[in-house]
């Protein structure tokens, strides 16, 4: 089966995705890309550059895959007189309807963020197939769907919710899981927590650091890594941490390489993660499969990843803070919880995709 992947936004976890389906997928893959920037343009044009790009090669494919970050109906008008018959999936990593955005963002200062969460909902009801990377992900995106189309002024369309559904289903986000085995180090020897992932405001660092305030304030015995990537200014929540936790923090930076990044997994012992937004949550399931203890908040994609294991979830601030302080002080005899994530490893969920990609045909 030859497949062609459209990929807006060709970046980090978006870019591993990609890249990795097309080398561990027995189908044929090619990649239509544009720069990881600019993602609100991606949105409006990157249809445009990626349909020049698709109808240049000319290529005859079985089927189009799509992912979140740009206009799939755009798309598809555009290359609709040479390819109307080529069925075309659509695959949500994360979708702006759900998305927190920032107070600061200025779409969201002159009420004009709606158009983005129209994208998606426009893509979704064109493709022939919808993929979600997570059941959290697909009930949030289409239980908003009601109350976002009634907040138009008439045609609604609300049948449409309907439609998508019918052809949506979960599948969850593939991952190179066992690349990590290859720097499996020892555990550190004293507590060590760890932060792995973006320094922005939707993973919630306030809540983070203040736990780790309010246990330092308790004369408790732990150290902290601060591994991501922050693509502007270092938010304020970072600096003020490293100034107040100074003899506490031994790594804070985006580590160079994947040597680098895999090493302090291993060495990691607790992973608190405080989040207001993941609809997959890839750096968590990288920690875990690491064997760092997870300290999870009970939403969000995070109860799929460890069924039936409450203990490792909390309700509140306080929660946290006491799981956190259990942790650090039982931290040899944490168990590892790794075996519930092996399952996103490609090898074991490729078979999967291959299988749900082969099925898809034209209504």
């Amino acid at each position: 089966m030859r497949i062609a992947l459209l990929e807006a936004f060709f970046t980090g976890s978006h870019q591993r995705w990609a890249k990795e389906l097309q080398t561990f997928s027995s189908h044929k893959i090619d990649i239509y890309a544009l720069k990881g920037n600019y993602w609100k343009w991606r949105m409006h044009g990157g249809a445009i550059s990626l349909a020049n790009q698709f109808l240049e090669k000319a290529e005859d494919y079985d089927l189009i895959l799509a992912t979140d970050m740009m206009d799939l109906a755009l798309f598809k008008s555009l290359i609709s007189v040479k390819h109307k018959d080529t069925p075309i999936a659509l695959y949500f990593h994360e979708n702006q309807l759900c998305y927190p955005w920032s107070e600061t963002d200025r779409d969201v200062q002159k009420n004009r963020d709606s158009h983005y969460a129209f994208i998606n909902f426009s893509s979704a009801l064109v493709a022939d197939k919808v993929f979600f990377n997570s059941y959290f992900h697909k009930d949030s995106f289409l239980g908003a769907l009601t109350n976002f189309l009634k907040g138009f002024p008439d045609y609604n369309e609300l049948d449409s919710i309907k439609k998508i559904e019918e052809k949506s289903e979960v599948l969850y986000l593939g991952m190179d899981l066992k690349k990590f085995d290859k720097y499996k180090a020892e555990q550190n020897k004293k507590p060590l927590i760890l932060w792995n992932h973006r320094w922005e405001y939707d993973k919630n660092p306030t809540d983070f650091f203040n736990a780790l305030y309010s246990l330092q304030e308790k004369n408790m015995d732990f150290e902290v890594v601060v591994l991501g990537e922050n693509f502007r200014k270092i938010p304020e929540e970072f600096e003020v941490a490293k100034r107040k936790l100074k003899y506490k923090i031994i790594f804070m930076g985006y580590a160079e390489n994947f040597k680098d990044y895999a090493t302090w997994l291993w060495k990691a012992n607790i992973l608190p993660v405080t989040s207001n937004q993941d609809f997959f949550g890839g750096s968590v399931v990288e920690a875990i499969y690491c064997n760092c203890y997870p300290i999870l908040p009970s939403r969000l994609a995070y109860p799929e990843h460890l069924p039936n294991q409450e203990e490792k979830f909390y309700n509140s601030f306080k929660e946290l803070t006491q799981k956190l302080e259990n942790a650090i002080l039982d931290f040899k005899e944490l168990k590892s919880v790794s075996s519930f994530v092996k399952k996103y490893d490609w090898e074991a969920i490729v078979g999967e995709y291959d299988k749900k990609l082969m099925q898809i045909k034209k209504p």
